[in-house]
């Protein structure tokens, strides 16, 4: 199994930056994959930020000139450095992971407000 703990969230004014991280543990080796996603209420879960174990990613049209993902060569940490953060940016963040074998693993989410 995989563990996940994302942390860094809080409450920033539109314009400031935040860097959320997120610590795994577990059966890390199997892990080809992780990612941000985040959800708003009223709104379903969306794609943030994908990083593959190539170290290939894929971003969000709405935060791709603004947040970078990143992560160690051994998946034991990943980051999401949000930039320029906007209002519409308010969501819980989640940090996942995608194995060959074990499937899916999420954490618990962090929640960012960013207020105008």
């Amino acid at each position: 199994q995989v563990q996940l703990v994302e942390s860094g969230g809080g409450l920033v004014q539109a314009g400031e930056s935040l860097r959320l991280s997120c610590t795994t543990s577990g059966q890390t080796s199997g892990i080809y994959a992780m990612g941000w996603y985040r959800q708003s209420p009223g709104k379903s879960r969306e794609m943030v930020a994908l990083i593959s174990n190539v170290g290939s990613t894929i971003y969000a049209d709405s935060v791709e000139d603004r947040f970078t993902i990143s992560r160690d060569s051994a998946w034991s940490i990943v980051y999401l450095q949000m930039n320029s953060l906007k209002p519409e940016d308010t969501a819980v963040y989640y940090c996942n992971a995608e194995t060959q074998r074990m499937g899916r693993f999420w954490g618990q989410g962090t929640q960012v407000t960013v207020s105008s």
